[in-house]
């Protein structure tokens, strides 16, 4: 079935969901920051596992609850581990990991580049030399991420520069989780999807904690509120929605998801952290989400 087959009432169901993760996917990045940061308690890939292993938890009791099939084939279980380990410890857990130093808002920005690296793998996976307008577009949004990026490359430590390393290898490893599942998608309930690549995320977590031997956590209170946020909102709801999404609208259509995060999250880690918003930030941002619109008026 075509996008244009599509029912509106999926199409409606559809961006109802697109919207629950415009919204709860960019106010993440701030509770991760909040959690994260010196003093918060929280080791970046325990909280990751923690938030994904009990998310994983409720997602597939609710799924039980509703008489869906728990019992997966071999083809269902590569792809949802599979792109469970992609998206979340490639692409959630290296964004975890880089706000311990990264803005909330800078890492919002990097990673807003993910619908770039989508189109650079559709094209590569499909054999499809880019016309001249995506890759204009591409180079554009690079551009942008060297102009954000540039500050901290030329006067930040080691381990800023490492955390905007990370920041933009995470978007990758999610777009690349993203295409395996939207090209390969079985045909579970939602919940169960969505549970069993939590609880591959949770396994891929726990293995990179205990090599890192990261110590037990002490949160403060505002880290357990942001434990209990990311894990009933970012991962229960919005990552249910955005594999919804997946499911019901057209990969590029799901990918603009992109242009509203960045922006919330700059707003809040403005207005509650304090976060610089600099002519380096204001520029690079503009460039960036130059460069996605472009992606997508190619598509």
């Amino acid at each position: 079935m075509t996008p244009n087959d599509r029912p509106d009432g999926a199409d409606r169901r559809g961006f109802f969901h697109l919207a629950v993760v415009y919204v709860v996917w960019g106010s993440t990045y701030l509770a991760i920051r909040v959690a994260v940061r010196d003093g918060a308690g929280f080791p970046p890939f325990t909280l990751a596992l923690l938030r994904v292993s009990v998310a994983g938890a409720i997602l597939l009791g609710w799924g039980a609850l509703r008489g869906a099939r728990l019992r997966l084939t071999r083809p269902e279980a590569v792809v949802l581990a599979g792109s469970g380990v992609l998206m979340w410890l490639g692409g959630n857990g290296l964004v975890t990991w880089a706000e311990k130093h990264a803005d909330s808002g800078l890492a919002a920005l990097l990673v807003a580049v993910m619908p770039i690296w989508g189109a650079m793998l559709e094209a590569l996976l499909d054999r499809k030399r880019p016309s001249f307008k995506l890759a204009g577009s591409l180079a554009l949004g690079f551009l942008g991420v060297g102009v954000l990026t540039w500050p901290i490359l030329r006067h930040g430590v080691a381990a800023d520069v490492a955390s905007v390393a990370a920041l933009l290898l995470a978007p990758f490893w999610w777009a690349m989780g993203s295409l395996w599942f939207s090209r390969r998608r079985p045909d579970l309930d939602i919940r169960v999807m969505s549970g069993w690549q939590h609880l591959a995320g949770a396994v891929a977590f726990l293995i990179v904690s205990r090599l890192l031997n990261e110590p037990l956590p002490t949160p403060t209170p505002q880290a357990w509120g942001a434990l209990v946020y990311l894990t009933l909102f970012g991962s229960v709801f919005a990552f249910t929605s955005y594999i919804t999404v997946l499911r019901l609208l057209p990969m590029q259509v799901a990918m603009t998801y992109a242009y509203a995060n960045p922006v919330i999250a700059v707003i809040l880690g403005r207005l509650i952290l304090g976060e610089p918003f600099t002519a380096w930030t204001a520029a690079g941002s503009g460039l960036v989400l130059a460069g996605i619109a472009g992606v997508f008026r190619n598509k």
